[in-house]
């Protein structure tokens, strides 16, 4: 009798359920969870101050695009112009074009692939600013008109565009050029002083032209501009707060399946005892 009930003791304790984590590596968990949530909550708050921001500035560019044409920054204003106060803005300025120094810049329109027209435009007081003329077709000519005659030209402020476009650079010796680098066309064509940004013209009549008879000369189409950002602050928000509450629900899971381990385990030594208490009885009665 006492050897089947050591028997009967010995399986029971074996069957305890699973064992519970120590108290170090449940402090070490807790302690990561809490810092991939903080992490992630912060990084879906700092996507949200970027929507707030991205949403204000194309309220502002929306603004600057529809009011009046005002005269283009001069000189004195030149150091302080920048993409955030004034890109976009609607400006105008008079002068004479430089045909001769006109610079093709490869470009890809709703038009078709082709090139941007940027002529120099000098002004009364000797300021150049280039012109973004509009778009010709590959294998054109773009048209020109009479160098002495004074044109007025509105249009939206740009940024100038250094280096080249997308792996490729701009080759000013070869005159193959890929982006629209104020610096290194007005550079290469000893231009100066010139604006440190360049106008896209508006659509509007065209400059008249002194070879307009030729079929591979073509007037540049103005007024494509495309005003787009990129505007996804409130999916990355989203996606961040997502991932802060799956750890959230991944630490609470673990706290559950913790306790109800620390719970099985108790409830298995407390029979364990019993069985034990009830064998050493049955021991000492026989």
């Amino acid at each position: 009798m006492t050897d089947q009930s050591a028997q009967t003791s010995g399986p029971v304790s074996k069957e305890a359920g699973p064992l519970s984590r120590s108290t170090t590596v449940l402090t070490v968990l807790a302690v990561i969870a809490l810092i991939l949530f903080t992490g992630l909550v912060a990084l879906g708050t700092w996507q949200v101050y970027r929507l707030q921001w991205k949403l204000a500035l194309i309220e502002r560019v929306e603004q600057r695009v529809h009011a009046a044409a005002t005269p283009a920054p001069g000189p004195e204003l030149w150091p302080q112009i920048s993409a955030a106060n004034d890109e976009y803005r609607h400006v105008s300025v008079s002068g004479n074009f430089l045909y001769e120094q006109s610079v093709k810049v490869q470009a890809v329109t709703e038009l078709g692939a082709g090139f941007w027209v940027l002529t120099p435009l000098r002004t009364a007081d000797g300021n150049i600013f280039l012109i973004n003329r509009g778009y010709i077709p590959e294998r054109s000519t773009p048209a020109a008109g009479d160098p002495q005659q004074v044109v007025s030209v509105s249009g939206l402020l740009r940024i100038s565009e250094p280096g080249g476009g997308f792996l490729r650079h701009n080759d000013p010796a070869g005159n193959r050029w890929y982006s629209r680098d104020v610096q290194a066309i007005a550079t290469q064509h000893q231009l100066t002083p010139v604006a440190p940004y360049f106008i896209d013209a508006e659509a509007g009549k065209p400059v008249p032209a002194s070879s307009a008879a030729d079929p591979a000369v073509a007037e540049p189409v103005g007024g494509l501009t495309i005003i787009s950002f990129h505007n996804n602050h409130l999916v990355y928000a989203l996606t961040w707060y997502a991932l802060a509450l799956m750890v959230a629900g991944a630490a609470f899971w673990l706290r559950r399946e913790e306790r109800k381990a620390r719970a099985t385990g108790t409830h298995a030594d407390r029979i364990d005892r019993e069985t034990e208490d009830v064998g050493k009885n049955r021991s000492s009665s026989e």
